[in-house]
């Protein structure tokens, strides 16, 4: 079994309570058990790690070094400017999916650049919770050419 760490950044927690029209209602508690229902029926052991902290969850990116097969992350408005994730995920050479809920392309301008794409095996945006399932599909298909 396959183990992979799933980040999610600033604000996430707030899933269901902010900005309704563009997450929705549904809370980030019952979105995060669906994504862990969908780990298992990929036979993958998941872990979901949330962080309103850059630095907190550039720990959690070093520590998943030589200890977790693949990540996927949802660094929220982090996605944007830091760097300092960039070179994080980058560091650990394990496979990782960028996942957004919302379509950052179709949002403000600010969020159309995404610094961590460059050290990302894929990215997947626009599909609600949805994105999440389909990032994990996507790390099984990675594991499943190596």
């Amino acid at each position: 079994m396959k183990k992979v760490l799933f980040i999610l950044g600033p604000n996430l927690n707030m899933v269901g309570i902010r900005d309704k029209n563009v997450y929705g209602t549904e809370t980030a508690e019952s979105i995060n058990d669906q994504v862990k229902q969908w780990a298992e029926e990929l036979n993958l052991d998941l872990e979901i790690y949330q962080s309103n902290h850059e630095g907190d969850i550039i720990d959690k990116i070093h520590s998943a070094y030589g200890v977790k097969d693949g990540m996927m992350i949802n660094a929220g408005a982090l996605t944007h400017y830091s760097y300092a994730l960039h070179d994080a995920i980058e560091a650990v050479h394990i496979p990782t999916i960028e996942t957004h809920m919302s379509n950052i392309y179709a949002r403000e301008e600010f969020r159309h650049k995404s610094v961590l794409s460059a050290v990302c095996a894929g990215c997947i945006a626009g599909f609600g919770k949805e994105s999440y399932y389909l990032g994990l599909t996507a790390l099984v298909r990675i594991f499943e050419k190596t």
